[in-house]
C-alpha cells in the first residue's frame, strides 16, 4: 500500500527525531568507522582535477564531511536532524543545509560528486525516484553518485524508530539507472568477508 502523503511526514520526522536524540551518541559510536574505501570509490570516477566540490547528502555528525574537507576539497554537508547538522558544523568546519528529503532544494548542476553513505536506504520506495533525481540534477555533467546501503530483498518498514527500504542489487540498479545515472561499479562491504557478512551495498554511478 502506497504511504499517504501524512504517513511519509511521518516516515521523515519520527526518522529524524531518532537521529536528533542520538546525535552525539552515534558521532560517539561511528567515528572511528572506516570508510576510506567508500570515499576513494567516489573520487576515483570524478574527471577532471581536484578539488571537487561535494555533496555529503545525510552527513550525520560530519566524520566524512571533515575528511573531504581534510583532502582538499569543497565540501557541502546536508542533514535532517538538527542536532546532528550542528555537530557536523563543529567537526568539519564545513556548510551544512538542514533540509529532508522530501523538502530538498539543491542548486542545479553544482557539485561534482554526491556521497550518499548509509542515508538513501531511510527513503521510502515511492519516493526514491523522486530523490535520486534530484540528486542527478544537483550533478554537474559527468557528475558522479557514490550510495552504500544495508541490503535486502525489498524489505521496507519501521526498525525501532527508523524507517528503512532494503534493496537487493537488480533492483537497486533499475531504480538508480531509470533516474539518469549510468553504472561505474558496485561491491560488497566489509571488504575481504564472506558475502553473507557483507551487509553493505556499495555503488557508484556517473551522471548520464
Amino acid at each position: 500500500m502506497p504511504l499517504s502523503p501524512d504517513d511519509l511526514q511521518n516516515v521523515v520526522a519520527r526518522t529524524l527525531a531518532h537521529y536528533e536524540q542520538h546525535a552525539q551518541s552515534y558521532w560517539e559510536g561511528t567515528r572511528d568507522h572506516d570508510v576510506s574505501q567508500n570515499i576513494a570509490a567516489l573520487l576515483k570516477h570524478i574527471p577532471g582535477p581536484p578539488p571537487f566540490d561535494l555533496l555529503d547528502f545525510g552527513c550525520g555528525p560530519g566524520r566524512d564531511l571533515a575528511a573531504f574537507k581534510a583532502l582538499g576539497h569543497h565540501a557541502v554537508g546536508l542533514e535532517g536532524a538538527a542536532n546532528a547538522a550542528a555537530l557536523a558544523r563543529v567537526h568539519s568546519g564545513c556548510v551544512v543545509l538542514e533540509q529532508s528529503f522530501l523538502e530538498l532544494d539543491l542548486p542545479a548542476g553544482h557539485f561534482d560528486g554526491v556521497f550518499a553513505n548509509a542515508v538513501l536506504f531511510h527513503v521510502p520506495g515511492q519516493v526514491l525516484p523522486q530523490v535520486l533525481r534530484q540528486l542527478q540534477a544537483c550533478l554537474r555533467p559527468g557528475g558522479v553518485l557514490f550510495s552504500s546501503n544495508p541490503r535486502g530483498d525489498g524489505q521496507e518498514g519501521w526498525n525501532g524508530d527508523r524507517y528503512g527500504a532494503f534493496h537487493d542489487w537488480p533492483t537497486w540498479r533499475t531504480l538508480v539507472m531509470a533516474a539518469g545515472f549510468d553504472e561505474l561499479e558496485h561491491f560488497y562491504r566489509p571488504p575481504g568477508l564472506p558475502r553473507q557478512q557483507q551487509p553493505w551495498l556499495a555503488s557508484v554511478w556517473r551522471k548520464r
